[in-house]
C-alpha cells in the first residue's frame, strides 16, 4: 500500500520510441563516440585517444550499446592479433545531422545556462 509521500514506480510506456532512444544517445559518451566516428572507421585505441577522458571499460560498453542499437558496425578481421574496427552504420550517419544541431545549440547557449546555474546557486 502506498503512503501519501510514496511515489508510484514509473513503468516504461510500452512502445514509447522516445524514452529508449534518448536513454541511449542522451549520455555524453554515446554522443562523443558517434562524433569521433564521423570521419570513418576507427580502431578501439584510436577512439580512446580521440575521446580522451573515457575509460576503456566505458568505451567498450558504449560501443556495445551503439552496436546493439544499430548505430555502429563492429568488424573483426581474422588476423593475429585480431584487428577490430568500428564505423557508423547508415542509421548512425543519419543521426549526425540532429546530433550536430544539438551540439551547436548547446555550444551557443552554454554561457546562458552557466549564468542561470550561478544565479540559482546564489539565490
Amino acid at each position: 500500500m502506498l503512503k501519501e509521500t510514496d511515489e508510484p514506480k514509473q513503468q516504461p510506456v510500452a512502445g514509447c520510441p522516445i524514452r529508449g532512444v534518448l536513454d541511449r544517445i542522451g549520455d555524453q559518451w554515446s554522443l562523443l563516440t558517434l562524433e569521433a566516428l564521423e570521419d570513418g572507421k576507427k580502431r578501439f585505441n584510436e577512439l580512446l585517444r580521440e575521446i580522451g577522458d573515457i575509460s576503456k571499460q566505458m568505451l567498450s560498453k558504449t560501443l556495445r550499446h551503439l552496436e546493439q542499437d544499430g548505430f555502429v558496425l563492429r568488424t573483426v578481421y581474422p588476423q593475429v592479433p585480431p584487428r577490430v574496427e568500428y564505423e557508423l552504420t547508415e542509421l548512425g550517419q543519419s543521426f549526425l545531422i540532429p546530433m550536430k544541431t544539438l551540439i551547436g545549440w548547446a555550444e551557443q547557449n552554454h554561457p546562458a545556462i552557466t549564468s542561470a546555474r550561478q544565479r540559482h546557486d546564489n539565490a
